[in-house]
């Protein structure tokens, strides 16, 4: 392997160099082992190491779409029999995976080399990697900032170059925010074209959906071949799609494809230059390739839907902390989590059954409202993000809102909170940041971001695209060619990679 350069590779590239017999599998193990101990004391990306296992698997006979390329798994839900799996949290420290998510027994089958697990924040509850356990992940392009959240780990660990390709989940943006802000490609998938159990048969009612990050269109949509079908425990099954992701990847569209483009939040608040610029940029680009262009607002109430949202949020914090009493043989207390974490649970026990029976249908209203939005623009394109990557820490609350967090979670005051809306309001201030990707988690829908932009101090900045529910195909037939254009970011460009 001498003079071989493992980072010039993607995923099916290094796949491709095996069928060759150019490399063996145990050498890229290797080559990726060294490069994750080489940067990981720099970005904290990965917080559970499985060298052994891989270098086991990597001696046995390989087959598959990935066989022999190596990987990492996020650390929640992704779960591996008999091996940790802690979701960012100490509570779940002594756990261990009781048997391979549906997940990771399709993802076995590609043939890929599962080297570890990636930093989350606790309970995968926000846009930023910072959880207390573990401590802070950072961004490759520039360790002062953050790499988004939360798959923030496993986007560092892809943009730095140790791997290709990571798992990652996404609830609210979780694919989406952590490839913009570290020049990656990420798709969310259609809900449910990827599987969620056995455990469990809807993630966050329906809003996440597993996939990968990855720096290559390809290597997605190839993904995503190996991924999706039908799941005995799905709540929810997506349109049948009974091609090829790869070859959609890989096929121009045909001209004059209509496109809807806005650079407004959708709850009002402000949007970066960066950002806005992002999105012009692309529709322009868009406009010279023969496509239809016009700016468009969907035609939803993204304050209602950012309300039906953290309703969402709530609940699922209070359900998660339920759980914890089979893990610990007791009942949580507020020791056993971060105080936010606890914080949301109380919000959520105060949330009542009508008032999350009658957030879900918010969902519903705006699914359908954009599916006729979709029956007269194919994509509709915004901003992945509001801003470009926060500081590391700059997300965290105040210390007077860590004081308060703290006196409401031991006094157990989240009805009282609730009432009078102190911490929707730290909710909304975080949502300013990333309000764009929420929409596609309610209604269902497919939605990736791309890297289009570099801000003037160099850190990316990502473009998101919604298509109509089951249509990903169109997507990564979008991406395919806008992958060819010089506004791609090339993750190599990034100085740590």
């Amino acid at each position: 392997m001498k003079g071989f350069n493992y980072k010039a590779y993607d995923g099916l590239g290094l796949a491709e160099l095996i069928k060759n017999k150019e490399v063996q599998p145990k050498e890229l193990a290797e080559e990726s082992i060294k490069i994750i101990d080489s940067i990981n004391p720099k970005i904290n990306a990965v917080i559970n190491k499985l060298y052994d296992k891989a270098r086991m698997t990597a001696n046995t006979a390989l087959s598959g779409a990935f066989a022999g390329v190596p990987m990492l798994l996020k650390d929640i839900s992704q779960e591996i029999e008999g091996e940790p799996i802690t979701a960012g949290s100490k509570a779940f420290l002594s756990y261990r995976a009781k048997t391979d998510s549906e997940y990771v027994r399709r993802l076995s089958k590609t043939g890929a080399l599962i080297l570890g697990q990636t930093n989350v924040p606790e309970f995968a509850l926000v846009a930023f990697t910072e959880p207390v356990h573990y401590g802070p992940t950072r961004n490759p392009w520039n360790i002062q900032h953050i790499p988004g959240g939360s798959s923030g780990g496993s986007a560092a660990a892809v943009a730095s170059g140790m791997v290709p390709i990571a798992g990652a989940n996404d609830g609210g943006g979780s694919i989406r925010i952590p490839a913009a802000y570290c020049g990656l490609f990420g798709l969310k998938p259609t809900r449910g074209r990827t599987p969620v159990g056995p455990n469990y048969g809807r993630s966050w009612q329906g809003a996440s959906s597993e996939h990968v990050l990855t720096r290559s269109v390809r290597d997605s949509a190839a993904m995503l071949d190996q991924l999706h079908g039908h799941e005995k425990a799905g709540a929810f099954h997506a349109p049948p799609f009974r091609e090829s992701y790869l070859n959609a990847a890989s096929t121009p569209l045909q001209r004059n494809v209509r496109i809807a483009f806005s650079v407004k939040s959708p709850i009002g608040t402000d949007v970066h230059p960066d950002c806005r610029e992002a999105v012009l940029k692309t529709a322009s680009l868009l406009g010279s390739m023969g496509h239809k262009v016009e700016e468009a607002d969907a035609p939803v109430d993204g304050h209602k839907l950012a309300k039906s949202y953290l309703t969402m949020y709530f609940g699922e914090t209070a359900a998660q902390l339920a759980t914890l009493e089979g893990v610990l043989g007791r009942k949580a207390t507020y020791s056993d989590v971060e105080s936010t974490t606890w914080l949301l649970g109380l919000l959520g026990k105060a949330t009542s059954a009508e008032e999350f029976v009658l957030s879900l249908r918010e969902w519903d209203k705006a699914a359908l409202q954009m599916e006729t939005f979709h029956e007269t623009y194919d994509f509709y394109i915004t901003p992945a993000t509001a801003y470009p990557p926060a500081q590391i820490g700059e997300l965290q609350p105040s210390a007077s809102e860590k004081l308060l967090i703290s006196a409401a979670g031991k006094m157990k005051l989240g009805g009282l909170l609730k009432k009078i809306g102190i911490v929707e309001q730290i909710a909304h201030q975080n949502l300013a940041r990333t309000p764009f990707t929420q929409l596609a988690n309610l209604t269902g829908q497919p939605a990736m971001s791309m890297p289009l932009h570099l801000t003037s101090n160099g850190l990316p900045v990502g473009v998101q695209v919604m298509a109509a529910r089951g249509r990903e195909d169109l997507l990564l037939q979008l991406a395919g060619e806008v992958e060819q254009s010089n506004l791609w970011i090339d993750v190599r460009r990034n100085p740590m990679y």
